[in-house]
């Protein structure tokens, strides 16, 4: 009897394991669903990754999206407007927003400048720019070292990054039908 293939083996497996979901009837639902379960799961360890990496630069306790807005502050070395900072991160929750901008303010890390409704916007301070420089060092140390000790997975990131951008346009979109359509 001849052995089975890896390939057939594995194909095996996979019929053992039940993939169905309340949101998964088909193949093509399936493979959706399992895709925003691993989203899930990754943006969760993406902040978590981002909380720690920040923690172990500086003594300030932040969440991954309050991470993620003070690189973006910095990004380009431009002062940011709240506008800005929501299209940026793609985020409407301005209330939350404005605390984390209150939280990131207090820490020291960024100034408000300006003045008025259109007139205000955001930088890092200098010692923002030393924890932001801190972590970046800290990242590549960590991260991208990790990243490039996998052969090929840069190119992969490249192409996940073309998929995720492309998948967010597809939930943009399905969000403005669904909102549209509500009873």
């Amino acid at each position: 009897m001849a052995k089975k293939t890896l390939q057939a083996q594995s194909d095996d497996a996979d019929t053992r394991l039940d993939l169905r979901w309340h949101l998964a009837a088909s193949a093509a639902e399936v493979d959706a669903t399992e895709l925003e379960f691993a989203l899930m799961r990754a943006f969760e360890g993406f902040g978590r990754w981002q909380s720690e990496c920040l923690a172990s630069v500086c003594d300030v306790a932040a969440t991954g999206p309050e991470n993620a807005m003070l690189h973006i502050i910095r990004m380009n070395d431009r002062p940011k407007s709240l506008k800005d900072l929501a299209r940026l991160m793609n985020r409407d929750d301005v209330p939350n927003m404005q605390y984390s901008l209150r939280k990131l303010i207090g820490a020291g890390l960024v100034e408000r400048k300006g003045s008025g409704r259109a007139g205000v916007t955001y930088e890092v301070t200098d010692q923002g720019r030393q924890v932001t420089d801190d972590y970046g060092t800290l990242r590549r140390r960590l991260l991208i070292e990790a990243i490039g000790n996998v052969p090929g997975f840069a190119a992969r990131l490249a192409e996940a990054a073309r998929t995720l951008n492309l998948l967010s346009g597809i939930y943009e979109e399905a969000a403005r039908a669904a909102a549209t359509h509500r009873h």
